[in-house]
């Protein structure tokens, strides 16, 4: 048996980075790109109007007199002459600054007479609202740095440049291994003795909530042949293969087994911890097992503190739930040996406790936004003492 630190180190040692790949632009928010960018071009690429307004020759411009306006110049129009000296030109944002003016007055700042400029502002400076080029970033600049997080942001600086297409690390693919006899899907009428399956969702709402997937969902009943024939294809298929439940020492209990079978290295059986005890990790070359407890609660616990590790390495982005240290609302008591996961509401000040914390009750963990970590070592925590929460919604 491991602890939660050793648990967590050897996943994150033993998940391999994913080979990159090319994505549309449109397609990569994100993902974390595994390459430099430099700029193809500079940015603006051409001296461009901050503002709607005027432009002119600074150097003709005297106050009180006027500059003739000799035409206009909108976004996206061409630009192919030359504004004579004393000339001015109606001008719109974005728009090409032409040859021959250096200056753009806002409208507000001017007053205009029939064909006749007046600017009312004296402290008018040449150069003013003029985006000259590069002055965004310069061709061959570095745009954006191998392992920076593709933000909505991100993608508009790339879109701006003409760029169309990055190179990322991409999401792993998942195999979703549910195993038990007694598991009937919601929906299907129930007979005595079964209960309804909810990790497959459970697993699946958080995948998405991080922007993942599952690639595919095999239902195995409990039996060795089956789990490891179900165990080598998905390995055959997939990166990375998540079991629930198996995992135990029941007689019904054959995941360990169809590992062995299937030629998984195990990094680690069981955790010193609460919920989720059982947990299994191996590795088969690249690609990476994890066998989670049956429970509701602690399939969804593993989820949050090892499987999102294991997921970061794999993309190199961080899905793991944010830590903070908050005190807590009430004293809790446990004994020391085993880590503890506890659902928990935080209230933006302070982390309450919710009732019913075992590992097959989901009512609490539906209104939980964190799970509260208390180490092996601790044994009594008193009202208003700083823990450690993990942010989970």
């Amino acid at each position: 048996m491991v602890t939660v630190h050793q648990a967590k180190h050897l996943i994150r040692d033993n998940a391999c980075t994913l080979t990159p790949v090319e994505r549309p632009l449109a397609k990569s928010l994100g993902y974390v790109l595994a390459t430099d960018i430099l700029a193809p071009m500079d940015i603006p690429s051409y001296p461009q109007s901050g503002m709607d307004g005027y432009a002119f020759k600074y150097a003709d411009w005297q106050p009180g007199r006027g500059i003739e306006i000799i035409g206009e110049i909108a976004a996206g129009m061409p630009v192919n002459n030359t504004v004579g000296q004393g000339k001015a030109v109606r001008i719109f944002t974005g728009a090409p600054v032409p040859a021959g003016t250096d200056t753009v007055v806002m409208q507000e700042k001017t007053s205009r007479k029939n064909e006749w400029l007046y600017i009312d502002f004296s402290a008018i400076k040449k150069g003013d609202n003029v985006r000259l080029p590069g002055t965004e970033i310069k061709k061959n600049e570095l745009a954006l740095a191998k392992n920076t997080p593709l933000t909505p942001a991100a993608l508009g600086f790339l879109a701006g440049m003409g760029i169309s297409s990055v190179t990322v690390y991409p999401a792993p693919s998942i195999a979703l291994l549910i195993t038990g006899n007694e598991l009937q899907q919601p929906g299907q009428p129930l007979a005595y003795g079964q209960v309804y399956e909810s990790n497959g969702i459970s697993l699946q709402a958080a995948l998405q909530k991080s922007g993942l997937q599952v690639n595919e969902i095999i239902r195995v009943q409990d039996k060795l042949d089956a789990l490891t024939s179900a165990l080598m294809q998905a390995l055959e298929q997939h990166d990375l293969v998540l079991i629930t439940g198996g995992i135990s020492v029941g007689d019904y209990d054959f995941t360990l087994a169809a590992t062995k079978a299937c030629d998984v290295e195990q990094l680690f059986h069981k955790v010193s911890q609460k919920p989720g005890k059982p947990l299994f990790a191996g590795k088969k070359e690249k690609k990476l097992v994890l066998a989670l407890p049956g429970n509701p609660a602690s399939v969804l616990t593993c989820y949050y503190e090892y499987v999102t590790e294991a997921i970061s390495k794999m993309m190199l982005k961080n899905i793991v739930p944010e830590n903070k240290q908050v005190p807590l609302q009430q004293p809790y008591w446990k004994k020391p040996g085993l880590a503890f996961f506890l659902k928990a509401y935080f209230d933006g000040t302070s982390v309450h406790l919710l009732a019913s914390q075992e590992s097959y009750k989901m009512n609490s963990f539906a209104r939980a936004n964190c799970l509260v970590f208390l180490p092996e070592e601790t044994e009594a925590v008193d009202t208003g003492t700083p823990v450690e929460i993990h942010l989970i919604s």
